[in-house]
């Protein structure tokens, strides 16, 4: 079954939590803070698999997570990286974020690799937070979520040459003449029903790869028909081969039938209707008028085409066109000025700056902060940690965002979103005040219980 387009969830692992332990060692006073960090969390990659040509894989399962990483320990031990998930997929993939419509990763290298949703970072354990001022932090950072992503990934054929006619113009025969595919081929419209890749040889080291689409018909830009969701599949080759059916079996106009097809691809892409274009009249076997089939040939080539008489069934002419195509091919590659690719290829995506961060007041009166940098810092807050809470507070004072949400006019006890989390906004000198006397009557409790 061909499958050419789904849309799947993916999870990456979080990061394991850091741990808060001392050293308690006979003979060792005052051993200090020991907590180990959390291991990184598995990230969700895809790579490129040439044994692959669908997307049948994902079609029944629509979620995909990575591993967790594992918790710190004590001794200053790290946690276990959590296992990165691999997904394999067929060669010409494009894997679109379904939240904002942005294109992640065009894949279409042999053996490319990308990383989709980055795993969470480690916490790190208190052993990280000891300093002279503070020797015995009773804190460490939980781990950072892992991305989470809805996207759609879509195939799109990688073929040198695409085949485009009205349905029972004889594409499928040409391919199966040329190539060892095996469409299934008969006499009546819309016998194709999935694209078809053939590999055409003429020489030792010289062939191309052409692509069979299903009929496109008037409309087909529109969602009329079968072709509309194969036209994304000829967006990657170097020319066009239009097969128009010449033996007049159809009853239907060739040169009309070319120009319906030219103008469902401006429709579709004006890029693809910029491709090179070569014009085979199919069926020439069958017209005892060569008049007719003469005048036909003479207004196409004066539109500045290249045109070629052909009968897909007996193979005849097909030897000229197949030659011609090679030529323009070989003359297409030599213009291009994409370096050869490495045996492993990587897609870049890029990052955001972790420094940067905004904030705003929203209409009903919630002000936001937002900033990739910030909002990790505040996922790996431990909330339940009075002394974690202090740490935050200071760092995000040091960052201007209180100056700022006073600019904006927030007053005490406005509600403050960053990230997932929502706070309640309080003067910072009051709130470290509220924090040291939550930490001093713990300290009492802990003493009276000693």
């Amino acid at each position: 079954m061909f499958i050419d387009e789904v849309e799947i969830e993916v999870a990456a692992g979080s990061g394991g939590n850091g741990m808060v332990t001392f050293r308690k060692e006979k003979f060792v006073p005052l051993g200090g803070p020991n907590g180990g960090d959390g291991g990184r969390g598995g990230s969700v990659i895809f790579q490129v698999d040439h044994n692959l040509s669908t997307l049948l894989d994902f079609r029944y399962r629509k979620t995909y997570k990575a591993e967790r990483g594992g918790d710190g320990g004590s001794k200053d031990m790290f946690g276990k990286n959590g296992a990165d998930l691999v997904l394999k997929v067929p060669p010409g993939t494009i894997v679109t974020n379904l939240a904002n419509g942005e294109v992640l990763a065009d894949l279409n290298e042999h053996d490319s690799i990308v990383v989709i949703a980055r795993g969470g970072e480690g916490g790190r354990g208190n052993a990280h937070f000891a300093n002279s001022v503070h020797q015995a932090p009773r804190f460490a950072e939980k781990g950072e979520p892992g991305e989470h992503l809805q996207i759609k990934l879509e195939l799109r054929l990688l073929a040198d040459v695409g085949l485009l006619g009205y349905p029972n113009a004889g594409k499928s025969t040409l391919i199966s003449a040329v190539s060892a595919a095996k469409p299934r081929i008969a006499n009546y419209p819309f016998t194709t029903l999935t694209p078809h890749l053939g590999v055409v040889y003429l020489e030792q080291e010289r062939s191309f790869v052409m692509a069979d689409i299903p009929g496109i018909i008037e409309g087909a830009s529109m969602g009329v028909g079968l072709g509309h969701q194969f036209l994304r599949h000829i967006a990657r080759s170097r020319l066009l081969v239009h097969l128009l059916d010449a033996g007049g079996m159809s009853g239907r106009d060739p040169l009309q039938d070319y120009e319906i097809l030219c103008r469902e691809l401006q429709l579709y892409d004006a890029g693809l209707a910029a491709l090179p274009q070569i014009i085979a009249l199919n069926k020439c076997d069958l017209v005892s008028d060569s008049d007719t089939l003469d005048a036909l040939q003479q207004e196409l080539q004066s539109r500045g085409l290249t045109v070629f008489r052909i009968s897909a069934a007996t193979r005849q002419g097909l030897q000229p066109l197949l030659y011609h195509i090679m030529q323009m091919l070989e003359t297409l590659r030599q213009q291009q000025t994409d370096a050869a690719p490495d045996t492993m290829h990587y897609v870049a995506i890029a990052e955001e700056d972790n420094r940067k961060w905004k904030a705003a007041q929203e209409e009903d009166g919630l002000f936001v902060v937002t900033g990739k940098g910030l909002e990790r810092m505040v996922a790996m807050t431990d909330m339940e940690n009075q002394e974690a809470l202090r740490r935050l507070q200071r760092a995000l004072d040091r960052m201007g965002i209180h100056s700022k949400l006073r600019a904006l006019g927030i007053q005490d006890g406005d509600t403050v979103r960053i990230g997932t989390m929502e706070f309640e906004f309080a003067d910072e000198a009051r709130m470290a005040e509220e924090i040291d006397m939550r930490m001093a009557a713990r300290k009492r409790r802990k003493h009276n219980q000693e």
